[in-house]
């Protein structure tokens, strides 16, 4: 929790408000929103980087595989042309009919046709330069045609060159489904390349998507925790923090809300602490004059007292100490909340101030016929000797008030290590499940009162676990099997803050 909070018209117009405003957003949902936009767009990025690979491949390949349907089917049309020119050449050579040349000369257009068709697909080079020679053979047997055409027994001569042509040809398509092969391999190659990098893009921003949505889950979290941290301050009376939250500015109104209300409720728990202190000082005077008058009248001072007489001076005598220790309870619980009570330590034996506080309670131990076994060897610890004998008389009076006539109460104190215990057990009705975790706050009665005239303020354990933690240690409600109610107090036998 920041120790540091101000009202939102005290300091929206400093620089440095201004500065962490812009840092952050306006609102809760704002920063939600932020917070998956930024861990799904590195997923969303890489979604579509890999969709645009898988496009270009698929691209690629399309114009590959129509390249080499184009360039095998041009390759065949070539051979088979080549073929029908020969064919047509030899015909007319041995029949000695020139007419039959017609189909030649349409094998030839065929032929120009799709080699120029060729030459507008995106060749290699070697494909170009076989092509250029296919066509130079090609026009060379048809220059010469067109000169002997008329001679049908000069023909003999040119079917020779077909030869060429035809392994010419032969070359050209073998070298198409060379660089076929060559091309299915790049594009081999572009898959791997791709699949690669989308694997690599996986292993990179998945990591980093989730160290993003771990990092919003902090920021998120963080108000959240400081929100819920604050309540339980508020909730358990520790209103000396302030409090500040961090984050959106509707999360960080809410803290100045709740800051707001935690001065309000320290301002209320002031004012009832100066009024348990001037209620308890103005009861104390009077309460010491009736007192004091009791005493008079119960020692005969002015005059003997018949029986019935000295029944109901003792009746107010004893009431008068009830109340006085009860108007003592209170101004113990206000130095308490206003940090007046200053712990005055020295060496002080533990067996001493149980002894001692069983001789103050001593009178009603006796009137309910309770049993006490104690069993507390010689242990000196630091301590402020008052104060512990007001937290063991407080454990001895709940005991005393809860254990039925002829009960029994058992008190054993021993060392562990550098810490004292000091055990105390009733055999009264014990403490209700639901009372467990409220037994120590303040004025609190719990759910099984006594029927007496007489009711406690519900201070004793309170005040007894204050001092307790005054000096460095603690008193704890133990679980009891069975009935009854067991307490255990620690304390430390060297003073932890070496003030000695």
């Amino acid at each position: 929790m920041i120790v540091r909070a101000e009202a939102r018209h005290e300091s929206g117009g400093d620089a440095t408000s201004s500065s962490w405003l812009r840092r952050n957003p306006s609102s809760f949902l704002k920063l939600i929103l932020l917070g998956f936009a930024l861990v799904g767009l590195p997923l969303i990025i890489a979604l579509i980087n890999s969709a645009l690979s898988i496009d270009r491949l698929a691209d690629h390949s399309r114009k590959a595989v129509y390249q080499a349907a184009q360039i095998a089917h041009s390759s065949r049309a070539l051979a088979d042309e080549i073929a029908a020119m020969e064919r047509a050449i030899r015909q007319t050579h041995i029949l000695g009919d020139t007419s039959l040349l017609e189909g030649y000369f349409r094998a030839h257009h065929k032929f120009e046709t799709t080699a120029a068709a060729l030459f507008e697909l995106s060749l290699h080079a070697e494909q170009k330069e076989l092509l250029t020679q296919l066509q130079a053979l090609e026009a060379s047997i048809f220059q010469k045609l067109s000169i002997i055409k008329q001679s049908p027994e000069a023909l003999r001569d040119l079917i020779g060159n077909f030869a060429t042509l035809r392994d010419s040809a032969r070359t050209f398509s073998s070298l198409g489904y060379t660089l076929i092969e060559r091309e299915v391999g790049e594009l081999q190659d572009m898959a791997g390349y791709a699949r690669f990098t989308v694997g690599w893009q996986l292993l990179a921003l998945i990591p980093f998507a989730i160290l993003l949505a771990f990092m919003f889950s902090l920021r998120i979290a963080r108000p959240i925790k400081q929100i819920d941290e604050a309540i339980r301050n508020m909730g358990q009376g520790k209103l000396s923090k302030s409090i500040r939250v961090d984050g959106p500015q509707d999360l960080v109104y809410f803290g100045e809300r709740l800051d707001w209300m935690r001065r309000r409720l320290l301002k209320l728990e002031e004012q009832k602490t100066r009024f348990l202190q001037h209620v308890s000082h103005e009861l104390k005077t009077p309460l010491t004059a009736m007192r004091e008058g009791a005493d008079l009248l119960a020692e005969g001072v002015t005059g003997e007292l018949n029986e019935g007489q000295q029944r109901i001076a003792s009746i107010l005598h004893s009431n008068s100490v009830q109340l006085q220790r009860r108007i003592e309870d209170l101004l113990s619980y206000s130095a308490l909340q206003t940090e007046k009570a200053a712990l005055v330590k020295h060496k002080a034996n533990v067996r001493t101030i149980v002894e001692a506080v069983l001789q103050d309670q001593n009178l009603i131990i006796m009137s309910k016929s309770l049993q006490i076994e104690l069993s507390c060897p010689e242990l000196m610890i630091d301590c402020d000797e008052q104060k512990i004998k007001t937290i063991v008389d407080n454990l001895l009076s709940n005991a005393v008030k809860f254990s039925p006539p002829r009960g029994c109460i058992s008190m054993w104190a021993k060392r562990v290590e550098e810490m004292i215990e000091l055990h105390v057990v009733d055999t009264g009705a014990g403490i209700d499940e639901g009372d467990r975790e409220k037994v120590f706050e303040p004025f609190y009665q719990g759910r099984r009162m006594l029927d007496s005239p007489i009711r406690g303020t519900g201070l004793g354990l309170s005040i007894a676990r204050e001092y307790a933690l005054a000096h460095g240690g603690n008193i704890e409600l133990v679980p009891q099997v069975g009935s009854g109610a067991h307490f255990r107090l620690v304390l430390p036998i060297h003073d932890p803050e070496g003030s000695l």
